[in-house]
C-alpha cells in the first residue's frame, strides 16, 4: 500500500494527533491508532510495534510539557522510572512466549471497576489526600506491574498508572496524570526498544503518526492543567469503558459480553 497518498498521510497524521490528545489526558489513544495502523495494511505485530512509537512520542510530548509547568519532579521518579522500565521489558519477552489471551478476559473488568470508581468519586482527586505508601513501595510494586503489563499486553495502562497515584500515594488528579504520563511513557518507550530488536516496526507508519502524537500531546497536557479534574475524571471514565467494548468486541466470548446480551434480552423482551 501507498503510504505516502495525501489522503493516508492526513488520516494517519489526524489519527496521531487525536490519539496524542486523549493519551496525554486519560490514556486509551491505542483504540484511534490501532484500528487505523491495521486499515492501512500492517499485520497486528506490526500495528502494536508501530502504536508504541507514536505513543512514545506522544506521551514524552505530554511528560516534557509537564516538567516545563512543575508539574514533575524526575529526580524524586527516578526508581518508579527504572522499575518500569524493567516491568515493561520483561513484560515484552515473556508476551513472546506465553498467550495473552487470559488479560483479554479480565481486563475488561478492571477497567469497568476503574470507570465506576471514578464516576462516583466526585471529590477524589480535587485535592492532595493522604499518602498511603511510600513511592519506592508504590515503584517496586506498581511500578514494576503496571510496566509489566504495558510491555505484555497495554490497554488501560495510563489509567491504571493514574488510579494507584491518586488512591496510593495521595496525589491530587491533575498531579496524577503527570506523573502517569512520565510512567506510561517510560513503559512505551522501553517496549518500543525491543519491538526495534524485534524489527517490527513501520517506521514511515510510525514517524507520520508521532508528528500528529506530539501535538495532541502539547495539546492534551495543556487541557489537562487548564481544567484539572473537570476534564481528566470524565475522560477517564469514558476511555476506560470504550476500552472495555473495545476488548469484548474484539473477543465475542466474552463472559461481560454475554451477561450483557442477556440482561439486553430480559430488559427489552
Amino acid at each position: 500500500m501507498d503510504f505516502f497518498s495525501p489522503e493516508l498521510l492526513a488520516l494517519m497524521f489526524a489519527a496521531g494527533l487525536f490519539a496524542g490528545f486523549v493519551d496525554a489526558i486519560a490514556g486509551g489513544g491505542g483504540l484511534i491508532t490501532l484500528p487505523v495502523l491495521l486499515t492501512v495494511g500492517l499485520s497486528p505485530v506490526q500495528a502494536i510495534a508501530t502504536n508504541k512509537l507514536q505513543g512514545s512520542f506522544g506521551t514524552f510530548s505530554a511528560t516534557l510539557n509537564f516538567i516545563r509547568k512543575g508539574h514533575l519532579d524526575i529526580k524524586a521518579w527516578i526508581l518508579p522510572i527504572v522499575l518500569t522500565f524493567v516491568g515493561a521489558g520483561s513484560g515484552v519477552l515473556v508476551l513472546r512466549s506465553v498467550d495473552s489471551s487470559f488479560l483479554v478476559n479480565a481486563i475488561p473488568f478492571l477497567l469497568i471497576a476503574i470507570a465506576i470508581y471514578f464516576l462516583f468519586q466526585r471529590k477524589l482527586g480535587d485535592e492532595d489526600r493522604h499518602q498511603r505508601i511510600s513511592r519506592n513501595v508504590f515503584a517496586f510494586f506498581f511500578g514494576t506491574s503496571i510496566g509489566f503489563y504495558d510491555g505484555f499486553f497495554g490497554p488501560g495502562t495510563g489509567s491504571f498508572f493514574t488510579l494507584a497515584i491518586v488512591t496510593l500515594l495521595g496525589y491530587n488528579i491533575l498531579k496524577a496524570t503527570a506523573h502517569a504520563k512520565l510512567l506510561n511513557f517510560t513503559s512505551n518507550f522501553a517496549s518500543l526498544l525491543f519491538f526495534i530488536l524485534g524489527d517490527s516496526l513501520v517506521w514511515s507508519v510510525g514517524l507520520i503518526m508521532a508528528c500528529g502524537s506530539i501535538v495532541g500531546g502539547y495539546l492534551g497536557s495543556q487541557m489537562t492543567m487548564k481544567h484539572g479534574a473537570r476534564i481528566i475524571r470524565p475522560l477517564l471514565v469514558i476511555t476506560s469503558i470504550l476500552m472495555t467494548v473495545k476488548l469484548i468486541h474484539s473477543n465475542p466470548d466474552h463472559i461481560l459480553g454475554r451477561w450483557i446480551v442477556s440482561f439486553l434480552d430480559v430488559f427489552l423482551s
